[in-house]
């Protein structure tokens, strides 16, 4: 997962690498032939568009330094933690939620897929099953019992 991770990572850094390099050097010229400097919008355009996009390669590239940084071996196999599935029990609604912990860049909450920096996700992160865990969320406090957890390595084991 981590690696479809990455080269999603990759191929936006490729292509603002191809912006940044080839594309915007060509509207920053073109706009310099427009003469002023003061008043022309086509050149400030470029300008800021040059800067968001260093701004973001620089995420890009720090996300995909930390995502190759994760080393499997040092996840729990007892706690909640990234890859981790939990089974809760919301007793205030009477129904149980199934929930998967995953990167920033997976997360899909309609899909029970929650970033593991969410507020959720951070509730969750290092419980046990049998816990019961408040979230604390926008919309108020929740409370949730784990009534099942499967790590990342019970998966691996039954594949």
């Amino acid at each position: 997962m981590t690696q479809e991770i990455k080269q999603k990572l990759q191929n936006e850094l490729d292509e603002l690498e191809t912006e940044l390099r080839i594309h915007l050097p060509k509207e920053i010229k073109r706009a310099l032939e427009f003469g002023d400097l003061r008043e022309n919008a086509e050149y400030r355009a470029a300008l800021d568009r040059q800067e968001m996009v260093k701004a973001r390669i620089s995420q890009l590239r720090q996300r995909i330094s930390e995502i190759a940084s994760i080393d499997v071996s040092q996840i729990p196999r007892d706690r909640a933690a990234y890859g981790s599935t939990l089974l809760l029990f919301d007793g205030e609604k009477d129904e149980e939620v199934t929930y998967r912990l995953v990167t920033a860049e997976e997360s899909d909450p309609q899909a029970g897929l929650i970033s593991t920096t969410s507020p959720v996700g951070r509730s969750l992160m290092g419980k046990e099953e049998g816990d019961e865990v408040i979230v604390r969320t926008p919309a108020g406090a929740r409370t949730f019992e784990i009534r099942r957890l499967t790590t990342l390595h019970d998966e691996q084991k039954e594949s």
